[in-house]
Parts: C-alpha cells; sequence; structure tokens
C-alpha cells in the first residue's frame, strides 16, 4: 500500500533539492518512491509541473523497439513501428503509475504565489532514517495518508528548521 503525501516549501528549489534528496535516498534502500511531482505557482497564477516518471514514454520505447523487430521479420519495418509505439504509448497511457495530474493541478491550485508543493507517492520507507533526513528542511504538510504517529513524526522532522531558527533568533 502506498503513501500519499504533500509539502508546500517556499521555494521551487527548496521543494527540487528536497526531491533531489529523496531519490539518494532511494538508491540506498532507504525509500520507494513510486512519482514525486514538484508544482510550483508562479506570480500570474499559472501552475508549472516538473514530473519525476513519464509511463506514456516508458511504454512507448520498448513497443517500438518490439515493433521494429516485428516489422524486420516481416518486411514491413515502419508501419510495425508505428503501430508498436503507438500502443506502447496508449498502454502506458492507461496504466498511469503515478500521482495523478488531475489531483495535483487541483491541490497545487491552493499554493501561494511563487510556492512549490512536493508531491511524493511513497511506495516504502525505513520512516526513521528519512525523517532524519528530513530533519530541518522546512515545509508544510498539505496532505498525507501516514498513520496518525508517523504524521506527527513528519511534523516534527519538518518543524525541526522552524524551531532552530527561531531558537538561535532569540
Amino acid at each position: 500500500m502506498s503513501d500519499l503525501l504533500v509539502i508546500e516549501f517556499a521555494s521551487e528549489e527548496k521543494a527540487e533539492g528536497v526531491r533531489e534528496l529523496l531519490l539518494a535516498m532511494e538508491k540506498e534502500y532507504l525509500v520507494e518512491l513510486g512519482d514525486a511531482v514538484v508544482a510550483m505557482k508562479d506570480a500570474g497564477g499559472r501552475l508549472k509541473l516538473n514530473q519525476l516518471f513519464q509511463p506514456a514514454a516508458r511504454g512507448a520505447v520498448p513497443a517500438k523497439f518490439w515493433g521494429s523487430l516485428i516489422g524486420l521479420l516481416f518486411i514491413t519495418p515502419l508501419a510495425d513501428a508505428a503501430i508498436g509505439a503507438a500502443s506502447g504509448a496508449l498502454s502506458g497511457r492507461l496504466t498511469e503509475l503515478g500521482i495523478n495530474d488531475e489531483f495535483v493541478k487541483q491541490a497545487a491550485r491552493t499554493l501561494q504565489s511563487g510556492n512549490a508543493a512536493l508531491f511524493l507517492l511513497i511506495r516504502n520507507m525505513t520512516t526513521d532514517k528519512v525523517l532524519a533526513a528530513l530533519r530541518g528542511v522546512g515545509g508544510i504538510v498539505l496532505r498525507s495518508s501516514f498513520d496518525e504517529t508517523k504524521e506527527d513524526a513528519l511534523h516534527a522532522a519538518l518543524a525541526g528548521a522552524r524551531a532552530a531558527s527561531a531558537g538561535a533568533g532569540g
């Protein structure tokens, strides 16, 4: 079962930085992401989505390869390659693996201008190590499907940055 997490940051750079941190942790097998999207609202109110995974593109490449191979065997490479690519793109589109684009757009509309949100679909994670890495990055949890204890720990980790900066200022 995957968990959905949406965290708002003061800038696109901050959201991208946290996404890069999580991707590095994924290489260490500390977290498994199903999707990671950064949505940013510019001063004009327009939304910009920076998606990590493109399932339609991933499905089209292998299909084009197989279409070309079958086409070579039957001496109709262009037609079969086109059919293979189209069917791969369609199957990739039908098997949307990540976070629903409409959900991202709807949730991102609530952002303040200039802010960005990091949308995460987390398949699995080593909670204590991931939260330790997130300590002090800031951000506000907009939505979460975590259980109460995990969500409270996430709030505490993110608030660590605010508490540390408040303590240093006073």
